[in-house]
């Protein structure tokens, strides 16, 4: 839930598409062979397996440790690793470089915050789907091109679906979250983008998940205290930061390298469906018909406007 997975989380590509088509570089991603290329679709693939599936185990994990608990421990135990991999140095940045990477751990903190309290209320498929919005909605605004307003509508049309005409049945509280946790992530994207530019490597990444971590700190210990410690639980919430954050980033990373960017952002237009499978196959969430059909809206919605955003763009 460009990520910098371009530079931060996954969605960055999903949401904005001539960002993530300026890293298709001529030659890149284009290996001969239907071998070379289904590589890297594997590990898009197993890394946003990797995420849901480590969302999947969050939700285990909040009964012992709470919903705030569990963001503290993913987004503490990422921070230590991503120090230890990047070692990001500190000297040499301007006020304007640390103030992009402050509000980028805010937004990554904030995203993540609101979506494990969507998951602690309602299935894990349909809070992703909401949460896809705030992308999606980003995708749209920054499109000059009219056939978006299509896929927004889709993407409607699949919400409204989801609510059944009201987010009573999802419970409009974890509903809210979702929907908060998307227009986070639609921030989150814009700052990952000026973070990636104003940092090497992944140094801004591992800076912003520290600034991440120390906001969540504070709350996590008032709802779960003493709890945080116990070996199990900590041992669960490494498994979710490694599952969630380390993995999933250097799977992407990797595919990045020989896959096209918008390709891989019609990927990251699966995660609503790759969730729904990790909610009924971990925690036993059942789709009604409804449901599947709202999430398929909003994946196809999703991939419409990646294709033709990335259209656009090679035509300009």
């Amino acid at each position: 839930m460009n990520d910098p997975r371009v530079a931060a989380e996954p969605a960055a590509a999903v949401a904005l598409p001539e960002v993530a088509s300026a890293l298709d570089e001529p030659g890149r991603g284009r290996p001969g062979g239907r071998r070379g290329a289904l590589g890297p679709v594997a590990l898009v693939v197993a890394g946003g397996l990797s995420v849901q599936f480590g969302a999947a185990v969050a939700v285990l994990l909040m009964p012992r440790a709470g919903a705030l608990g569990v963001v503290t421990l993913r987004l503490a135990a990422a921070a230590l690793v991503l120090l230890v991999i990047c070692r990001p140095k500190l000297r040499g940045h301007s006020r304007a470089d640390w103030g992009t990477v402050v509000a980028f751990g805010i937004a990554m903190g904030g995203m993540n915050t609101l979506f494990y309290q969507a998951v602690d209320r309602i299935p894990l498929g349909p809070a992703v789907t909401l949460e896809v919005l705030g992308p999606l909605v980003l995708s749209v605004a920054a499109s000059r091109r009219l056939v978006n307003l299509v896929w927004a509508a889709l993407a409607l049309g699949g919400v409204v679906l989801l609510s059944g005409g009201g987010f009573d049945r999802l419970d409009p509280v974890g509903a809210a979250y979702a929907l908060g946790a998307g227009a986070m992530w639609a921030v989150y994207i814009v700052f990952s983008a000026r973070t990636g530019r104003r940092f090497p490597q992944a140094d801004g990444l591992a800076l912003a998940m520290v600034v991440a971590a120390a906001l969540s700190l504070p709350l996590g210990i008032m709802e779960a205290g003493s709890k945080l410690l116990v070996p199990s639980t900590l041992g669960l919430g490494i498994a979710v930061a490694l599952l969630s954050s380390v993995l999933p980033y250097t799977l992407e990373l990797m595919a990045l390298r020989r896959l096209p960017a918008p390709t891989f952002a019609i990927l990251m237009s699966l995660e609503p469906a790759i969730a729904a499978t990790a909610g009924f196959l971990i925690l036993d969430q059942a789709l009604a018909s409804t449901d599947a059909l709202a999430i398929a809206l909003v994946i196809g919605a999703s991939m419409g406007a990646v294709r033709s955003q990335g259209r656009g763009a090679r035509k300009r």
